[in-house]
């Protein structure tokens, strides 16, 4: 985990090719929470964490992918008991207990060696995507950690210069892929696609690195 290195731009088509892949696997992923299908939801997910986490076995990549799936649906659940009208209590809601969803992201943290705190940050984030305010700080901050498990870089985003409030340039681009998912048409289902491609691009070059 204590290892350091330093990015380098992609420069095979394999590469983008398979970050190209891992783009449209966790579209897929949501896309699938989406409509309910919570197993073709787990298996593109579990595709994505094999990539990002190959330390891990098929069995523990597909723990992590169930354990984010039902945090994703844990959600679900909490949001449809406070309907009211068709519509949501935000109130309500916003007072409602989240443990639920917390427990599934502490196994998904535990398992893929996480910092913990990324289990406090995407349940804040979710929550605060469903009920309004800024969702988007803690839910990069979520990414950040994900992400120096991933590369298994501590420091990451390791800044050279100015600027180094950030969460770095991965994290954004995952809620940017949220606000499109927003939208709800294919065209920016595209979008997402592209923005999420040089995400797991650096990813995989982290890994071709070791």
């Amino acid at each position: 985990m204590g290892s350091q290195r330093r990015y380098r731009e992609p420069n095979t088509d394999d590469v983008t090719e398979r970050a190209t892949a891992l783009a449209n696997a966790v579209c897929r992923g949501f896309r699938a929470h989406d409509r309910g299908d919570r197993e073709a939801a787990i298996d593109a997910f579990r595709t994505v964490d094999s990539a990002q986490f190959p330390r891990l076995s098929d069995t523990e990549a597909r723990e992590a992918a169930t354990a984010y799936v039902n945090a994703l649906f844990e959600k679900d659940n909490v949001e449809l008991g406070h309907l009211k009208s068709g519509a949501f209590d935000t109130g309500r809601l916003a007072d409602a207990d989240w443990g639920s969803v917390s427990t599934q992201f502490r196994v998904r943290a535990s398992l893929v060696g996480m910092d913990p705190e990324y289990a406090a940050d995407s349940t804040l984030g979710w929550k605060r995507h469903k009920i309004g305010g800024d969702y988007w700080t803690p839910l990069q901050r979520a990414q950040m950690y994900e992400l120096r498990a991933a590369l298994e870089d501590p420091s990451y985003p390791r800044k050279p210069k100015d600027g180094r409030s950030g969460f770095g340039p991965e994290p954004m681009r995952y809620v940017t892929a949220v606000e499109l998912h927003d939208m709800h048409t294919e065209g920016h289902w595209r979008q997402a696609e592209r923005v999420m491609t040089p995400y797991f691009e650096r990813i995989l070059r982290s890994h071709a690195d070791e």
